[in-house]
Parts: structure tokens; sequence; C-alpha cells
């Protein structure tokens, strides 16, 4: 169980015990940062909950009924939109009533459960104040603020941590052929593999990158506005591109405090695209301000 997944080996250990040891909770809260496998181990859990022969290497009914996402006692909810709202709260109520059909059990994941309005948590506060016995229900979000103090109340909390940079630097070298992974590749990734593996495409654009950042006190402005043309292109992985970009200034502020400014730069920059501003000219702005501390 859950042996592909890799880190959080303590919530993994916790979660397996008590399958064995038929000590489930009614109600589980996964909690971290996006792309570090929450979802992975959640759909693993709810299989091996589900599962009626665990003899057999989850090879029954149960098990092939999951894989082809077809149980007819586990059920899924993400947002409708931008947001899970009370409509699908109230179909996910009516269905737990249900007596299972395969299993012993009944499994429920609500997904980005912290883009739950505050009508949906209260309307599924009165289920986890009073579950059937025979279901578990696991909240999956990475913003512990967002939920009702309620709803935290009657959930078992199970924080996840970022991986290890080692740990995600073998896994992209084994899995994407992934070479040279410096250190800002790992800082931008803050501990997901999920980041890792939607970034891997742009190293060549990071590349760039750091070649510009490394050049701000030898070129000129024109050669500048050439350099960022990673910037120009990328708009919609922008803020992940500047991220990077104050990774880089960071590293370079230490021993020159220029270079503090133009994080600032850049955290401008995020703020007024944040507020629609013009794209081209945000960019224009940047590359121009951050040449000029060095001019």
């Amino acid at each position: 169980m859950f042996e592909e997944i890799i880190g959080n080996n303590q919530i993994k250990q916790m979660l397996t015990k008590s399958i064995h040891n038929e000590t489930l909770s009614h109600s589980y809260l996964f909690i971290g940062i996006q792309g570090i496998g929450k979802k992975m181990l959640a759909m693993e859990f709810a299989k091996n909950i589900l599962c009626t022969e665990k003899e057999q290497d989850n090879t029954c009914k149960s098990c092939i009924e999951f894989e082809s996402n077809n149980h007819p006692d586990f059920m899924y909810v993400e947002p409708e939109g931008n947001s899970i709202k009370i409509e699908q709260i109230r179909v996910l109520q009516k269905k737990i009533q249900e007596k299972p059909i395969i299993s012993n059990k009944k499994v429920y994941i609500i997904n980005d459960a912290d883009t739950m309005t505050i009508e949906a948590q209260n309307c599924l506060l009165k289920t986890l104040e009073e579950p059937p016995e025979f279901a578990t229900i696991i909240l999956i979000g990475s913003n512990e603020n967002a939920f009702l103090a309620t709803i935290k109340s009657r959930c078992m909390i199970l924080r996840f941590q970022p991986i290890a940079d080692e740990e995600i630097k073998q896994y992209m070298e084994m899995n994407y052929s992934m070479s040279n992974i410096t250190q800002n590749y790992l800082s931008i990734w803050q501990g997901s593999i999920g980041k890792a593996i939607q970034l891997k495409d742009k190293q060549l654009e990071y590349d760039k990158l750091d070649y510009m950042i490394d050049s701000l006190d030898k070129k000129d402005l024109l050669e500048m506005i050439q350099l960022a043309e990673p910037l120009y292109k990328a708009k919609d992985e922008i803020f992940e591109l500047l991220e990077y970009m104050n990774v880089l200034l960071l590293s370079y502020a230490k021993v020159n405090c220029l270079y503090t400014n133009c994080i600032n730069i850049v955290e401008n920059t995020k703020k007024r695209l944040k507020q629609n501003g013009n794209y081209d000219m945000c960019i224009d702005s940047l590359v121009f301000n951050i040449w000029e501390e060095f001019s």
C-alpha cells in the first residue's frame, strides 16, 4: 500500500495501520501544499478501505471496479467552476445514506474541499456530526484556514509535509531523465513533485532567466529586452517564472543589495498583473526598472 507515493511516510504508516486494525475514522482532512500526493494517497487509501479480499493483492471485484472508475460504494467530488457548492454536498448526503453494495464500507473524497462555500460546509457538517457507521469521508485541501472550525473539529487532520529535495531530484531524474537539477530549481518546486512535473518542460526558459539575471550588470536595455523573451511569451505561466526570478535574485542579493530592490520590482509586477494591468506594459516596466538599477 502506498509504495509508489513518495514522502510523508508517517501518514502512510498510520493509514495502513488503521486499515489493518480496523480503526478507521469517519472523516479525515488531508492538508498540504499542491502536488505532494494528497489526492494519490487518498485514492489508494479509499481503494484499500473498500477492498474485500486484502490477502489477494487488491485483485478482488471491489478493486477492479475501483480501478475502472465504476465502484458503486465510492464517490469523488470536485469543484464545479471555482467552488464546491451546496447542491453537490446535498447529492453526497443522499448517496451516503444508501448501504454499501460491493464492499462493507463506502468512501467519499472531496478534492479541493477548501473551495467549499460556507453554505456547503454547513451542509456537510450535518453529515460529519452523524455519519453512517459504514462511511468514511476524506476532505483534501491546501488552505486549512478556509475550513470552518466546526468542520475541522470533526475530522482527523493529517498535515502533509513537502517532499525532501533529494527525493524530488531522484524522482525527476529517474522518471523524466531530467539532468542538471540545480538548487534554484529545487527552491521553485518547493517540495512539490506535482509542481516539478508541471514545470519540467520549462527548463529552457528557466536557463534563459538564469542568464538574464547573471547579465544584469553587463547588458544594455535592448539586450535585456531580448533576454526577457520568455517573460513576454509565457503569459499563462508568468507567475511561476516571476517566482523563479525572485529565487535567483535572492541568491544574488546576499552579496549585492541592488538585487533586493529587483525583488521588490518583481513583486510590484505581480501585483499589477493580478490587478489586470496591461501584460506587455507590465513586462516592459519590469525589464526597464530592473535594468535601471544597474545602469
